[in-house]
């Protein structure tokens, strides 16, 4: 957690933003949540159930900022809505995501070096990282849908 938090606080401060209270209980809420992937609304409402009095227009421009200086990844899964998690440099990781009750399971393989390796030749591109979500019914939905179908 701390070695993240300084890592933070760096590169905050080299692209020229202040270590500010609320940027820094941001990370440490986006930290505490780390294992899973929140949106602006829930993390706000997190950390309103925790004490901390932050707007959410404060947690919108500070999530921006994080996501455009590569702490925070924005991932969107087909419901309109944005959710945020943090980026480790050496975690890699996909997602799954149910169609029916809208769970996200991470996946914790990478199988696509040989491809970012072809196309970064082929296109003369060099690819920073991505993300890759597969959708489908997971197997709490599928065991519900067999059940209801058996009756």
């Amino acid at each position: 957690m701390e070695e993240f938090l300084q890592k933070a606080r760096q590169l905050l401060a080299q692209r020229g933003y202040k270590w500010t209270g609320p940027r820094r209980d941001i990370i440490h809420a986006l930290l505490r949540e780390s294992y899973q992937h929140i949106s602006a609304e829930e993390l706000h409402a997190l950390m309103q159930k925790q004490g901390y009095e932050i707007g959410l227009a404060t947690v919108y421009r500070t999530l921006e900022l994080l996501v455009e200086t590569g702490l925070v990844h924005k991932l969107q899964f087909g419901d309109g809505c944005s959710r945020y998690e943090l980026a480790e440099e050496d975690h890699h990781h996909h997602h799954l995501v149910c169609a029916r009750c809208g769970k996200i399971y991470e996946v914790a393989m990478d199988l696509l070096e040989e491809l970012e390796h072809k196309i970064e030749l082929d296109h003369d591109f060099a690819i920073s990282g991505h993300h890759l979500q597969f959708y489908g019914t997971c197997s709490a939905c599928k065991k519900q849908m067999r059940e209801k179908r058996d009756e």
